[in-house]
């Protein structure tokens, strides 16, 4: 096969050849072709290492159009998998579909926490510039910024009605925030000698549950900013604490490679659960929901051995994802998947689908019957650090070191 060149591309690649000759030291061979190929010497210098150029490039070039192939082959099967009229999906099935709605930046630092608010269609993010951010979800407007912590904020988590937000910080505080009217900072509490790396409501709004790098959980009562009590038991960093729908018991999880399951209203710990072979950073408490969900997945006949849990789901930097049953402290099974650390976990609100974030960069949904990944979004350029799935709207919102909030829709 003749490639087609013109009379000037052929000079110009005659030219590069000599050049490449003459500057590998190929003389003799450099002689015969200027002779054969009739090159002139004037233009060596326009032509000087253009050869190798050009080869370097079109491998480069080459790459990135597998990579453009691929992603446009994963597109095409987005449209017609993933647009609404083609599969009838239920809304229990709907799962997040690249590419994000939108992608907020304004964040200074990496982001630490994402959340949605329980009601309006608001979201707030936290990061280690000391800010916490709100943003309108649907739009994708950025709403306003709280101020007044002094260090990284570390979590942040609503009350059931959405009127407050807590946030706690390496600055050793925890803050209660009006989300009503003010949006200031109504309460700040101070009792933990280390960084607070999380916290939450209780349902029924009166108390807030923190955990920290010195090992404790405090619960705080919300009307006096009070310390009532301290559970005490983990060895290491405590880095998560995530407290059960009905209120009587909460989680938490740690750098000591346990995850503790807790009685609210006495300190006690309930359950020890241990299979994680590193520090555990995140917990989710499955919605009940996810019962037949997560029994399909540990392969028992319902009509025999049903778990009734309450199941709850745990991340670790081992890169694994574990699925318990808390009443009986069991680890029922394990998702594999995940190429690093897993920062974020969060259930689908239908029940049959976990989703979680990653230091692969990646956010994963897994389907609990099947106990396999079923999707992976390549969703950020850099560790996603936290996740959130609706409980009523078709939206996933991620956080992560690339200082980034991504809104994705679900469909």
């Amino acid at each position: 096969m003749k490639m087609v060149l013109s009379q000037r591309q052929r000079e110009e690649l005659n030219q590069a050849i000599a050049d490449y000759l003459g500057s590998s030291g190929y003389s003799e061979s450099l002689d015969v072709f200027r002779k054969e190929a009739d090159v002139s010497t004037e233009n060596e210098k326009k032509v000087s290492g253009l050869l190798e150029k050009k080869w370097t490039s079109v491998i480069r070039l080459q790459k990135k159009v597998m990579e453009l192939e691929a992603k446009l082959s994963e597109a095409e099967k987005e449209v017609i998998e993933g647009a609404p009229t083609k599969a009838k999906r239920s809304p229990g099935e709907w799962i997040p579909r690249p590419p994000e709605k939108f992608s907020l930046t304004g964040h200074r630092a990496s982001i630490t926490r994402v959340a949605f608010h329980p009601i309006f269609g608001l979201m707030v993010s936290s990061s280690e510039d000391a800010t916490i951010k709100i943003w309108d979800f649907e739009t994708g407007e950025y709403e306003r910024t709280l101020k007044g912590h002094t260090d990284s904020v570390q979590d942040v988590a609503f009350d059931a009605q959405g009127k407050l937000l807590v946030s706690c910080s390496a600055d050793l505080s925890i803050k209660l925030w009006d989300f009503q009217q003010s949006y200031e900072c109504v309460k700040t509490m101070h009792g933990h000698d280390h960084n607070v790396s999380s916290v939450a409501f209780v349902p029924a709004g009166d108390y807030v549950i923190s955990a920290s790098r010195d090992k404790t959980i405090k619960m705080w009562e919300v009307a006096t900013g009070y310390c009532v009590k301290t559970y005490s038991g983990h060895r290491e960093w405590v880095r998560m604490v995530r407290v059960h729908m009905d209120g009587s018991i909460f989680a938490s999880c740690s750098n000591d490679h346990s995850i503790r399951i807790w009685q609210t209203s006495t300190k006690d710990c309930k359950a020890e659960l241990r299979d994680h072979d590193h520090t555990v950073e995140c917990i989710a408490w499955a919605p009940d929901i996810s019962t037949t969900a997560v029994n399909e997945g540990t392969g028992i006949d319902n009509k025999k051995g049903h778990h009734q849990g309450p199941f709850l789901a745990s991340g670790s930097r081992d890169k694994t994802i574990k699925i318990w049953d808390v009443s009986v402290g069991v680890c029922l099974f394990t998702l594999n998947g995940h190429d690093n650390w897993v920062r974020g976990l969060s259930f689908h609100p239908g029940g049959k689908y976990l989703i979680s974030a990653s230091d692969d960069k990646t956010i994963r949904v897994w389907d609990l019957r099947n106990k396999r990944c079923m999707k992976t979004l390549y969703a950020h350029q850099h560790f996603c650090t936290s996740i959130d799935f609706h409980k009523t709207h078709p939206y996933v919102i991620s956080g992560s070191v690339d200082q980034t909030v991504k809104v994705w829709e679900c469909r």
